[in-house]
């Protein structure tokens, strides 16, 4: 069947073609492309205050929710002239010149290329080493149910006010919250990376129950403030994104009277619409009330002094000055084991919590039982783990299921642990290859457009402007 004509709109003067505007994006809700694109122009003011100026990693969706996604930090060469870009540096060395959106038109263009969601960087084009926004992210563990996240919430709040800062809440469109703290451009990406762990801890200090500032999975509990989504070259979804869920759910800005109640089910690409023409946004004063991070970089200080210095950094930074060993807990040096007297028979790592040879004492018995390309299919060999050992998974309490979504250079893939802490010494099964065994480099090969399109993308051969269909 022949593609449907394209679909021109008209943002700020520009035209802009949506390529097979008919293509379903949301299979279950229905959405299309088109319906994206004209969402975005309808909450552009909105949008805008999130993602404009900034530059911005292009997360993909060529085949809609449901399908391969990847991220796209190098903006397309045959993009229209109209639209900007700005050259950042990463971690790694490596730059890129991503999209910097400045009206609805450039808000159009991405939703062409499949994009629900914006993912801008903490900083404006104009000053590239200096954020002027603070996030707290509040991420809810396996099991957390969502008036936790309200409450850890509502204690960052109080929190933030006490530091002399405000903070504007949104729902982040799936299980969790955002808490963007608009600040001035005086400091440094570590520096706010370290405010916004001082933050957390104090969080944790105020509703230790509820909330944890724990890097490694298996230490956490509850809510996780992810202090790290403040280091350079993360970014989050902003304000008015849509978000990929079967429902087309929108991360909202919210009054903080709405806080306690709120429902993020609520707020759709269908209801958003609605909201912004009936309340406008909410998020609406943010860039009249940037505020100092002088408090909470003194508060650093008085915890470092206490013993509280710098927390680990996600995997591919380099190793910090005064950072902890960025190993997880489990897998630490330990004590030399020795086999108590008279035991004859050998057990696994999984049933003694010990390293292979004995050199290295597990502080957590960690197996992996799935590793799968798609969250469902990990899921279901889970299912299938707890089928084989059903005496073991009787014992599993919910946070010692260990959903951990992979992010690769490209694409997402999921692993699933399981921790048998509860499951006593002498019941817990060895461990097994996982079921199933997703490789996600597997007939990879480096070169070529590697650097853009993830392996298998049917457009990996076309130039860097093709449309995402």
């Amino acid at each position: 069947m022949a593609k449907a004509q394209p679909a021109v709109l008209e943002a700020a003067g520009i035209e802009v073609t949506i390529t097979n505007p008919y293509k379903v994006m949301f299979p279950q809700a229905g959405h299309t492309k088109l319906d994206i694109a004209k969402y975005y122009l309808v909450v552009a003011e909105g949008a805008l205050r999130g993602a404009a100026d900034r530059p911005n990693v292009l997360v993909r969706y060529p085949n809609g929710v449901g399908g391969e996604f990847f991220y796209q930090k190098r903006a397309p060469d045959s993009r229209p002239p109209w639209l900007e870009v700005v050259t950042i540096s990463f971690p790694s060395g490596r730059t890129a010149s991503e999209v910097v959106p400045r009206d609805a038109a450039a808000l159009a263009w991405m939703a062409n290329l499949g994009c629900l969601e914006l993912h801008p960087h903490p900083v404006r084009a104009d000053d590239l080493d200096h954020p002027d926004e603070l996030r707290v992210d509040l991420d809810p563990g396996p099991g957390v149910v969502w008036d936790d996240v309200r409450r850890v919430a509502l204690v960052a709040r109080e929190a933030l006010e006490e530091y002399g800062l405000r903070g504007w809440p949104k729902t982040s469109g799936s299980r969790g919250m955002h808490i963007n703290v608009r600040i001035e451009r005086r400091w440094t990406f570590d520096q706010v990376r370290r405010a916004a762990l001082a933050l957390a801890r104090d969080v944790e200090r105020r509703a230790p129950a509820l909330a944890t500032s724990a890097w490694w999975k298996e230490e956490r509990h509850g809510v996780f403030i992810d202090y790290n989504q403040n280091a350079k070259d993360r970014t989050v979804a902003s304000a008015w994104s849509v978000r990929p869920t079967p429902d087309a759910r929108v991360s909202m800005p919210l009054e903080w009277d709405e806080v306690a109640d709120c429902d993020p089910t609520a707020f759709t690409l269908i209801t958003a619409p609605k909201r912004f023409a009936e309340r406008g946004d909410s998020a609406a004063g943010i860039d009249q009330a940037a505020g100092s991070l002088d408090k909470l970089l003194k508060l650093s200080e008085e915890q470092e002094a206490a013993g509280l210095g710098d927390a680990p950094w996600p995997p591919h930074y380099e190793k910090k000055p005064g950072e902890p060993p960025r190993v997880m807990p489990s897998r630490k040096k330990g004590a030399r084991s020795s086999k108590p007297q008279g035991e004859t028979r050998e057990k696994s790592p999984a049933q003694t919590g010990a390293r292979p040879g004995g050199r290295r004492q597990s502080k957590y018995p960690l197996i992996a039982v799935a590793k799968a390309k798609d969250k469902e299919d990990a899921l279901a060999g889970l299912e299938r783990w707890k089928a084989r050992h059903p005496e073991a998974a009787k014992r599993l309490e919910v946070d010692d299921v260990l959903l951990d979504p992979m992010r690769g250079r490209y694409t997402t893939w999921t692993r699933i642990r399981v921790n048998l802490r509860h499951v006593p010494e002498s019941e817990r099964p060895a461990e097994e290859p996982p079921d199933p065994d997703y490789d996600p480099w597997e007939g990879w090969k480096p070169g070529g457009r590697s650097n853009i399109y993830p392996p298998g993308y049917r457009n990996a051969g076309k130039s860097r402007g093709s449309s995402a269909g």
